[in-house]
């Protein structure tokens, strides 16, 4: 038996403690990252201001005057000591569908009008991620892009960003690709970017440095509240999640757009339980047996 990384703890000023499973991304740093997170939202110890999981690591902000740093630190220990056995962890999360117009015209034309920021200015992104991964091939690229699932291992930047990583896969199968040399100033609403082996679903309109691939046909965020899905917090993410893409074409973009706009979509989700342990011990094959024909 094998138990979850040790984390190490560090003062942040007398307001915060930063506490680090691993310096590289590795999923089990997330799970653990969840579960201790998880576990200090239930116990609401006083003088506890915010807790923050990230990908591998998580922030808890306190106000000193009601908690002293040393006895909050014995309780970060003592809770993150308990979720460092994978035997013990369940998650209760969702399966979400993100239905993607991969190599759309709009990705497409931000990817020309920030060429000079890019590293290879005679391609579109798309072209690019497909060219650093070996694919020659766009309908194999798109097949092995929306077939992996991904698990949101952190939100935020702008509200409603979801980092979301590859399950399943052995580093050298993973889809990544380095992001701009400078930031554009200016990136679609929804567009899919992949930077590193990291994708997010920007929200809105605003900057950003990863390279965009397509474009999702829903919204990660309803200001609104129109949608029946959304309306309790705004934002589709939720950190444990799994998100799938599904390929569509311009016609289905357009049909699913419409739904949106008039508050009749349905996002296709399935609520399922999520084992660290057996994704430990199946890898590819226990990711296959959680998703069943979703």
């Amino acid at each position: 038996m094998f138990n979850l990384p040790e984390t190490h703890f560090n003062f942040g000023g007398d307001e915060y403690i930063y506490a680090e499973i691993s310096r590289d991304m590795r999923i089990e740093s997330n799970f653990k990252a969840l579960a201790v997170t998880d576990e200090l939202r239930k116990r609401e110890i006083p003088g506890i201001i915010d807790i923050v999981s990230s990908n591998s690591s998580y922030l808890v902000r306190y106000n000193p005057d009601i908690i002293s740093a040393r006895d909050l630190l014995d309780y970060l220990k003592e809770i993150d000591l308990t979720k460092s056995d994978p035997t013990k962890l369940h998650f209760s999360v969702r399966i979400v569908e993100i239905p993607a117009w991969y190599d759309d015209p709009v990705s497409k034309e931000f990817s020309y009008r920030f060429k000079n920021r890019h590293p290879s200015p005679d391609l579109s992104d798309f072209e690019f991620v497909m060219k650093v991964n070996g694919f020659t091939d766009k309908e194999a690229f798109i097949k092995c892009h929306s077939e992996t699932p991904y698990l949101i291992t952190m939100v935020g930047f702008l509200p409603g960003t979801a980092w979301h990583f590859p399950l399943g896969l052995q580093p050298n199968e993973i889809i990544q690709a380095p992001k701009y040399n400078s930031p554009r100033t200016e990136t679609p609403e929804r567009g899919i970017g992949l930077g590193g082996a990291f994708n997010v679903i920007y929200p809105v309109n605003g900057p950003g440095s990863y390279q965009l691939i397509g474009r999702s046909a829903i919204p990660v965020v309803d200001q609104n509240n129109q949608l029946e899905a959304l309306k309790e917090t705004s934002f589709l993410a939720r950190p444990g999640d799994i998100w799938k893409y599904r390929p569509i074409n311009e016609s289905q973009y357009n049909k699913i757009s419409s739904e949106v706009k008039t508050g009749k979509y349905r996002y296709k989700m399935k609520e399922i339980d999520l084992s660290p342990l057996e994704y430990a011990e199946k890898g590819k094959q226990y990711v296959r047996e959680l998703m069943g024909d979703f």
